[in-house]
């Protein structure tokens, strides 16, 4: 996954972007759903944990994701993964 702290971080849509391309090569390999769901709840507790948001989209995903039990963390895992998705088909 290609993240330039400096632009990627601090652009919601760059940041959006650099996922969804990550998810497509995931889906291209031939991951599963299941696994891309496990990985993306790996990344936001990392992030949620180590690295400070750079805007008030991701200030908003960490206070979610803070604030949830580890049930609402994997809907929220999923649901920001069916947004890039999305973000990529329109």
């Amino acid at each position: 996954m290609e993240f330039n702290r400096s632009e990627t971080f601090s652009n919601w849509e760059q940041w959006k972007k650099a996922l969804a391309k990550t998810v497509s090569a995931a889906e291209t390999v031939g991951m599963s759903e299941k696994n891309i769901d496990k990985i993306a709840l790996k990344i936001g507790n990392i992030l949620a944990e180590k690295v400070d948001p750079e805007n008030r989209e991701q200030r908003l995903l960490q206070e979610l994701w803070l604030a949830g039990g580890e049930k609402d963390r994997s809907v929220l895992a999923r649901l920001i993964v069916d947004m890039i998705k999305t973000d990529v088909r329109h």
